[in-house]
C-alpha cells in the first residue's frame, strides 16, 4: 500500500495517494490486532481496539494516534466528499506518517516480547 501511494503522488493522483497511505497504516494496525486474532468489519472498531491496546498501553508510540485519526478523517473526506480536495502538503505528510508508523509496527512485530 505505501509503494503504491507513493506511485500515487509522483502521478499526481493525490486522492488515491491519500486512500493508499491510510490502508498502509489501517492494514498494519490489523496486523498487530491479529496477533490478539482480534479482527474487526469496521474500521472504527480496528481503529480503536488498536488505539486502546497498543497506543494507551504504550506498546506502540502514542504519538502515532493523531496520524490515524488524520488518516481516517483525510481517506474518508478524500473517498466520499465531493468537493473536498487535500493538499500537497497534507498528502506528503500523510505518506511519511504512513511510512513512519509502517516501520514502528516493523520494529514492534520484529521485537522479542
Amino acid at each position: 500500500m505505501l509503494l503504491s501511494a507513493e506511485r500515487d503522488f509522483q502521478a499526481e493522483d493525490y486522492t488515491s495517494a491519500n486512500n493508499r497511505a491510510y490502508y498502509c497504516i489501517f492494514h498494519a494496525m490489523r496486523a498487530v490486532l491479529a496477533l490478539d486474532n482480534v479482527d474487526f468489519k469496521k474500521h472504527s472498531a480496528v481503529i480503536a481496539r488498536f488505539g486502546q491496546d497498543y497506543l494507551k498501553a504504550d506498546r506502540i508510540d502514542r504519538s502515532f494516534g493523531t496520524l490515524i485519526a488524520t488518516a481516517s478523517l483525510i481517506r474518508n473526506r478524500s473517498d466520499y466528499e465531493d468537493f473536498y480536495i487535500c493538499s500537497i502538503e497534507e498528502t506528503k505528510r500523510l505518506l511519511v506518517g504512513a511510512e513512519s508508523f509502517l516501520n514502528a509496527v516493523r520494529a514492534f512485530l520484529m521485537s522479542p516480547t
